[in-house]
């Protein structure tokens, strides 16, 4: 009679093999989306507690302004979608912000838009372009470089702002950063913030026309999704929108709408930031859109206003 085999032994060596195989996936998953990489531990942004405590203010609901600070909030059905418009006007730049998540600059550092706004002070605030989950493209933040390697393949469009409140739309690859930062120094302008998640959606008044349909989330420019652009009708006067989507309420839009929307509210520039479910609009201490999953994702920054 022949003996009962042992199956761990006949296999031990499969078994092994396919015990490397599964915890080299768990680790490469872990690195990618989880854990945190390359950290720098950022200062926190300096609230000007003075100014803001001596500047008058009238706060609303859907409104906000002081001597330095103007911002509109209204709501738009358009495109079976719930729009949020918010026009803003700063009487300089610096009023306009960026921060990190947890400040910290890294990769797989996330904390929800709402968070970071609490902990920046901010008075309103959007999902900036979740930098933090690739290991390349430009990052420039209230006039500081943290990353200075472009986007090696896919879309590359950047956007410049200036601390005169002007924009302007790069593309990675055709130049550097150290070069931008010269060439603005001879403008006698100084790079303020620099987003690379793009596509640019205006640029000089018309909208451009983007060659890959493919983005960064992994979305289609005509499939409809939450979306959070910011434009220019010019320095110091902008629009930001975000745009619910995914849901039974909300649409979402395209990204040819979104453009044309942009346009009919006169941003001469424009740029689309993360979307999806990053799309996250902060005012006066409340998320006031509905963002996608039903909660808010974590994100790498925001963009914002506040002392």
């Amino acid at each position: 009679m022949d003996k009962p085999k042992n199956f761990f032994k006949d296999h031990c060596f499969a078994l092994i093999y396919m015990l490397i195989i599964i915890s080299f996936t768990i680790f490469v998953i872990l690195d990618a989306l989880v854990l945190e990489k390359n950290i720098i531990e950022v200062n926190g942004n300096i609230f000007n507690q003075e100014e803001y405590d001596n500047t008058e203010k009238i706060i609303q609901d859907n409104k906000y302004e002081d001597k330095n600070i103007s911002i509109n909030i209204k709501h738009d059905r358009k495109y079976d979608s719930e729009l949020y418009v918010v026009d803003i006007k700063l009487s300089n730049i610096k009023y306009l912000k960026s921060a990190f998540a947890s400040n910290k600059f890294g990769r797989n550092v996330e904390e929800p838009t709402s968070q970071i706004a609490k902990n920046s002070n901010a008075i309103f605030a959007v999902n900036g372009d979740f930098y933090g989950f690739r290991d390349y493209g430009f990052v420039l933040r209230n006039s500081i470089t943290y990353r200075n390697t472009a986007r090696p393949t896919g879309r590359d469009d950047g956007l410049i702002i200036y601390d005169d409140g002007s924009f302007k739309m790069i593309e990675e690859r055709k130049t550097t950063l150290e070069q931008e930062i010269i060439e603005a120094q001879k403008e006698n302008k100084n790079i303020y913030q620099v987003y690379t998640f793009g596509p640019k959606l205006i640029e000089n008044s018309k909208i451009t026309k983007n060659e890959d349909d493919q983005n960064e989330d992994g979305t289609k420019d005509e499939t409809r999704n939450p979306r959070t652009a910011i434009g220019l009708i010019e320095p110091l006067h902008y629009i930001i929108l975000c745009a619910d989507g995914r849901s039974d309420e909300s649409a979402g839009i395209t990204m040819s709408e979104l453009a044309e929307y942009m346009l009919s509210l006169g941003c001469k520039n424009a740029y689309n930031l993360d979307g999806g479910s990053s799309s996250t609009m902060y005012f006066n201490g409340q998320v006031i859109n509905k963002p996608s999953p039903g909660y808010e994702r974590g994100v790498s920054d925001i963009v914002y206003i506040g002392y």
